[in-house]
């Protein structure tokens, strides 16, 4: 929801670590594989319990899901790494809700599994506007520098990196914060298909 408004600071503050990492010669897929790796490793510390590991691995996972962009900038961005990037992060995104569940099933799957359906709407519709924007030619004013057709909502980053900090230091209200967030996906997932019913309306003759 207020994307927009933080990736421009996101983007000071990460410019001068991505200065000295291009010319260190780090590439920007580089940072992204050891993001995903590190938020692999935070989902497993969730099945074991251990939700201040799983907090600090999540969140570096998030600043190396910035800082990629931000090396990919000052170097050469490639269509392989915003795809990389973006494919990677929806299996991130619903590998956190799994460890909750692995972790107790018998508190946590039914409300793991409905959060991540709440993904998969939120995800599916981005993606599915996205595809149809590059075919017409769109581009969002809002996130320019995105490799691809960026969609807002009212869960986008931010909500979603807040969502993980809160069930990661009250993790026994886990289900309460799976369903309330479900249901904001609901609501962005249900304005992004009239978005696209509206912006892909067909033209008349």
């Amino acid at each position: 929801m207020i994307d927009a408004t933080l990736l421009p600071l996101q983007r000071r503050a990460l410019s001068p670590v991505a200065s000295v990492a291009a010319k260190r010669g780090i590439r920007a897929d580089q940072i992204t594989l050891t993001g995903f790796g590190l938020g692999v490793l935070g989902c497993l510390a969730l099945c074991f319990g251990q939700f201040a590991l799983g907090l600090i691995l999540i969140l570096l996972n998030r600043l190396l899901d910035g800082l990629d962009g931000a090396v990919a900038r000052q170097t050469k961005p490639t269509e392989r790494g915003a795809f990389l990037d973006i494919a990677l992060d929806f299996v991130f995104y619903a590998m956190v809700p799994l460890g909750f569940a692995l972790h107790d099933p018998a508190q946590n799957a039914l409300p793991a599994a409905v959060l991540i359906a709440g993904f998969v709407g939120t995800g599916s519709s981005f993606l599915s506007f996205s595809t149809i924007a590059e075919k017409r030619g769109l581009s969002s004013e809002d996130y320019p520098s995105k490799g691809i057709y960026y969609l807002g909502g009212l869960t986008e980053g931010f909500e979603t990196i807040a969502l993980f900090v809160l069930i990661c230091l009250f993790a026994d209200y886990f289900p309460i914060f799976a369903y309330v967030f479900a249901a904001a996906c609901a609501v962005t997932t249900l304005t992004r298909w009239r978005q696209g019913w509206v912006a892909f309306a067909p033209q008349p003759d």
